[in-house]
């Protein structure tokens, strides 16, 4: 039974649409690592854990790397931790605008490839009238 507050990992997985192997994968990683172990050595996560895997699971699709995935979250960490300094609060800040940056140019190329697929379905619809047209 998970302690309150903590969840095992297949609910994790129900609640990311992960599979175990992926969410394990990212522990070995280093990128979400359980929040706790049960007695019997089960992976324990709580709902921080969940939103990380959330987050981890939205920059897939846009082709960022597991380096970039690991700076980001090392940015978001550092921005949310209460001990970090003025200085290096700002950094991340800018890190953090720079990948808002490449989120925003990834997306745009998605809409631009989406889009050509979009014309080349028409133009394939367009086709199969035409040749049940001609029957």
């Amino acid at each position: 039974m998970p302690e309150a507050g903590h969840m095992q990992i297949g609910e994790v997985a129900e609640r990311t649409g992960l599979s175990l192997r992926t969410i394990r994968y990212y522990g070995e990683v280093g990128l979400v690592e359980p929040s706790a172990r049960s007695r019997g050595g089960f992976r324990l996560y709580t709902q921080e854990d969940v939103d990380r895997l959330n987050l981890i699971k939205r920059m897939k699709p846009l082709d960022f790397s597991l380096d970039e995935t690991r700076e980001l979250l090392e940015a978001l960490d550092g921005l949310n931790a209460t001990g970090t300094e003025r200085g290096e609060r700002e950094a991340l800040s800018e890190r953090l605008d720079a990948f808002e940056a490449a989120v925003t140019a990834r997306c745009e190329a998605l809409r631009d490839q989406l889009s050509k697929a979009e014309e080349f379905a028409g133009r394939l619809r367009a086709q199969r009238a035409r040749n049940n047209a001609s029957t």
